[in-house]
């Protein structure tokens, strides 16, 4: 039988050449696949809401992360060191984590309308929702957040071989979502991408930032696009 793409927890690499072998083998498939996805990432961004095309791309954007990700090695869902685990610490504590940071995610978008730059970035990628198929979005969005945890809290955390995977993780994920020309997409990336790695280290493993990404995700798509309809308050 094949090993299991999914693991509970991090494994050692193992000894000597075999296992030099395996973080190179790992670390450039995560290079490539990193590459691939912003590529396409930013070229989902540049297509019609609600357009094939987008669609499409948006899929592909889901399928090179997840693909990338489990191809590279095993991606732990969670630590083994964690021998008794509760419904609320892995569950509920990552799902109220997720509802927390759309709290403060709606709260700066009322404050983000007065700002141009960024009311215009925020109504651009919103458009995306509002115009597009209520299901379709939905599923790309939970698919790529899904994604983007087995590759840069999995994958990448996995690979990149430092002592604190959680700035360079985030950095990596920043730089990604600058593909999307959109700052306040980065801006997001950087924020959230912090808390998920941060997670990521606390837990062991992805299982917690799935869960926090896909409740955040989730009431930002359902919440976020009507306070971007009518007109914003001006500062005066």
């Amino acid at each position: 039988m094949g090993r299991s793409p999914w693991a509970r927890s991090q494994n050692p690499s193992q000894g000597g050449i075999a296992g030099q072998r395996a973080d190179r083998r790992r670390r450039r498939l995560v290079a490539a696949a990193a590459l691939t996805g912003t590529g396409l990432l930013g070229a989902s961004l540049s297509t019609e809401p609600d357009s094939t095309e987008f669609y499409a791309l948006t899929f592909a954007v889901a399928g090179t992360w997840l693909a990338g990700g489990l191809a590279s090695g095993p991606v732990p869902l969670h630590s083994v060191q964690t021998d008794k685990r509760s419904v609320g610490r892995e569950v509920i504590i990552p799902l109220l984590t997720g509802a927390a940071a759309f709290g403060g995610f709606f709260g700066a978008a009322l404050l983000a309308r007065r700002i141009p730059v960024l009311n215009e970035a925020l109504t651009s990628v919103l458009s995306y929702a509002d115009r597009g198929s209520d299901p379709l979005v939905l599923v790309t969005t939970l698919s790529i957040g899904v994604a983007e945890e087995v590759f840069f809290r999995g994958a990448l955390y996995s690979a990149l071989g430092v002592h604190d995977p959680v700035p360079v993780s985030t950095a990596v994920y920043m730089l990604a979502t600058c593909a999307t020309r959109n700052p306040a997409l980065v801006i997001a990336s950087g924020v959230m991408g912090g808390l998920f790695a941060v997670q990521r280290r606390t837990s062991g493993g992805i299982q917690a930032p799935i869960l926090t990404h896909l409740t955040w995700s989730a009431l930002m798509l359902r919440y976020l696009p009507s306070l971007f309809h009518g007109p914003t308050t001006s500062l005066d």
